[in-house]
């Protein structure tokens, strides 16, 4: 592997190939939080080799300890509020949650009231707002990469 990685770099230098704009990635954990799997096909979409969200320093890492972004899909219901906090609890501080569809923003929601606790802003701090029904990949990788670029998100809110 180290060979692999030296021959790759000095390729790069004979390429004379310039060096990545960002230096900094992003591990994101991706929770289901209710959703209608629309705004699942197009995160899946993004990661897919045309948008390839990978060559960003982004990418979805399968443990929430291991992440920086928690990215919640859907409306909370009843019974994804505790999964959802343990999650966002297990992740390493400074922690940063986007929410990800107009559900989980709390528009146009699918179910009933007495099933859904809420948008994801009323159970957590989000720091990304992503909208759409769904939102397009290009939308999704915009605003990813906004916030690894660190440009300034919008204040954080907490219902």
């Amino acid at each position: 592997m180290l060979t692999l990685l030296r021959d790759l770099r000095r390729l790069r230098n004979d390429l004379a190939l310039p060096r990545p704009d960002r230096g900094r990635s992003l591990a994101m954990r991706h929770v289901d939080a209710g959703s209608c799997n629309g705004c699942e096909h197009e995160l899946t979409l993004a990661s897919s080799p045309y948008y390839d969200l990978q060559r960003f320093g982004l990418g979805i890492v399968a443990s929430p300890r291991h992440a920086d972004v928690l990215l919640v899909t859907g409306p909370v219901t009843t019974r994804m509020r505790e999964p959802l906090l343990a999650a966002y609890n297990a992740m390493p501080e400074p922690r940063r949650v986007a929410a990800l569809g107009d559900c989980a923003l709390g528009c146009n929601v699918l179910g009933t009231a007495q099933e859904l606790v809420g948008p994801v802003e009323a159970i957590l701090p989000v720091d990304v707002r992503i909208p759409g029904c769904p939102p397009s990949p290009d939308v999704i990788a915009e605003a990813l990469l906004r916030l690894i670029d660190g440009s300034p998100s919008q204040k954080r809110r907490r219902g």
